[in-house]
């Protein structure tokens, strides 16, 4: 964990400002226009694209989100290349990064800028194998089929780096507007390798022709896991129950790259314990933490459970899964009751909150419960809701993390009213939870100055759209003393001016941008987090 001396020094700004301009927030009060390039970061690194929010319509959200990326694009297509690669492969959002290039790239073209930089740009926001076929499915209902060259490229590059067997076996689907035979034909990606080339030969006749994989359709032997799969397809549906209790059948299931949808559809039948436990060896991170309650359900043993939750809970693993630290409340809320599994999901969570500083001296948290950091009203499709989660579970998330590692911490929920949230050192992010509250409206101003008592530092963790008495509630602390809001939704409007001195903004729903508050403290200026050094 980061730690740092408790002297704040002076002269230093986070990258995300404000332009002096007075605009109206969603509750019609006054608030603060920040410039396009931190608007767009906010609004990014929260945006579940085609969502609704508590005050914004999907459609508003996502029409001012690409109306940013265009604008921003042109005027630096450095730093929005740099964004759109960090968005994708360190702050997780996957249709954000998507959208984002599309309507950069599209930006870039229409002004002009062809040297290069769509292509590479385009690229470098799609990190997983369906995600090129959902580039071109954005890119053709919004500006039609004539791809340009540089986006064609830029998505036979994704395609080149990313198709292998397992990904077509999991992501070519007939569900799927674009096949993976679509991208390649759209695009005219050339293989890497032979072994490539014969998948790709294999991805056209399977969508045009038969999907088995004959001799005359390529070098065959190059498609090994492919080959695996036709093998176990062709066994008849009443022995493939018995084959879960057998070791060379087991081998071949794995061999075959199944899934354990895949595995689940082949069986014809329900996933009973003999069936996770076939398939548990070989799902992924996220896959076993979003099945806990069903490995439960069907009385997985004791002891693959246990394997199950040291995966889960090892530090390493949960680096490398880049989960939202919220899917741990979500898979501890399924598996209430269970006190193996919440040690395991409060340890997960502990470490993929790893950047949380630990803040010397004393600090004032301060986190939203209002309305509109609920899933209701707008939020009602929220994709954070389909977890059983809302804006204001996250924020408890952070508050909390952040209040059990600091030297001096006092955490407050507030709303229409505001109350200190009790806990001691040693005490668990996940039990805290349950103390925080709905508490009505946004009474952001009366907070601070009920709960600051000439505290260090404030931390506001919130969606910004205060409702009191309108202008900057931050107004009531001293001004040498730093205050961190911590946005949650991208809204347009701020609650204060940020990017003058001692009072910055960040956003997200990982912990990345934590990093800001020491490196700010050490009186390090204006860095954005794809330009931190870890």
């Amino acid at each position: 964990m980061a730690k740092f001396n408790s002297a704040v020094k002076t002269g230093v700004q986070s990258p995300i400002k404000t332009t002096g301009k007075v605009i109206q927030n969603a509750s019609g009060k006054d608030a603060f226009a920040r410039d396009a390039k931190s608007e767009l970061f906010l609004l990014a690194v929260s945006n579940f694209v085609g969502q609704d929010t508590f005050y914004e319509s999907a459609k508003n959200r996502d029409d001012r989100f690409s109306a940013l990326v265009r604008k921003v694009a042109v005027s630096d297509v450095n730093w929005t290349s740099k964004f759109i690669n960090w968005l994708r492969n360190d702050a997780q959002m996957r249709s954000a990064s998507v959208v984002a290039a599309a309507e950069a790239a599209k930006a870039l073209l229409d002004a002009g800028v062809l040297n290069g930089s769509p292509r590479a740009l385009v690229a470098s926001s799609m990190a997983r194998a369906d995600e090129p076929g959902e580039f071109l499915a954005y890119w053709t209902s919004k500006y039609g089929k004539n791809l340009p060259q540089a986006v064609k490229k830029g998505v036979a590059d994704a395609a080149n780096r990313l198709y292998n067997e397992y990904s077509l076996l999991k992501y070519d689907t007939d569900s799927k507007g674009f096949r993976f035979a679509d991208v390649l034909q759209l695009t005219h990606a050339k293989a890497k390798d032979a072994k490539q080339n014969a998948l790709f030969s294999y991805a056209l006749n399977r969508r045009y022709g038969s999907d088995v994989l004959e001799s005359s359709h390529g070098n065959y032997a190059n498609l090994p896991m492919i080959m695996a799969r036709q093998a176990v397809n062709r066994i008849v549906a009443p022995v493939r129950k018995n084959m879960l209790t057998d070791a060379a059948a087991l081998s071949l299931i794995k061999d075959a790259g199944m899934t354990w949808e895949a595995l689940s559809g082949w069986l014809q039948g329900p996933m009973d314990k003999i069936a996770w436990e076939a398939a548990i060896p070989n799902m992924g991170y996220m896959a076993l933490l979003r099945n806990l309650r069903n490995f439960q359900d069907a009385g997985v043993s004791a002891k693959v459970i246990k394997n199950v939750l040291n995966k889960l809970s090892d530090e390493e693993q949960v680096a490398k899964s880049r989960q939202f630290p919220f899917r741990f409340l979500s898979a501890y809320n399924a598996t209430k009751g269970n006190l193996q599994i919440a040690a395991a999901m409060e340890s997960a969570l502990e470490a993929s909150l790893s950047n949380v500083p630990s803040l010397k001296g004393r600090t004032l948290i301060l986190v939203d419960r209002s309305g509109s950091m609920f899933p209701y009203g707008y939020g009602d499709s929220a994709n954070i809701k389909s977890l059983g989660l809302s804006f204001a579970d996250a924020a408890a998330i952070f508050g909390s993390a952040v209040a059990l590692r600091a030297e001096n911490a006092t955490l407050v929920q507030f709303g229409t009213s505001s109350h200190e949230v009790s806990f001691r050192k040693g005490d668990s992010v996940l039990p805290m939870l349950s103390k925080f509250r709905d508490l009505g409206g946004t009474s952001t101003r009366q907070a601070l100055q009920q709960h600051f008592r000439g505290h260090d530092r404030v931390i506001v963790i919130t969606d910004e759209q205060y409702n009191g008495w309108g202008g900057d509630p931050t107004e009531v602390i001293p001004a040498n003393v730093p205050v961190y809001t911590w946005n949650l939704n991208g809204y347009k409007a701020a609650q204060n001016e940020s990017g003058k001195l001692k009072r910055h903004t960040f956003g997200g729903l990982t912990d990345k941008a934590w990093q800001m508050i020491p490196l700010l403290e050490a009186s390090v200026t204006g860095v954005w987090p794809w330009d931190l050094v870890n």
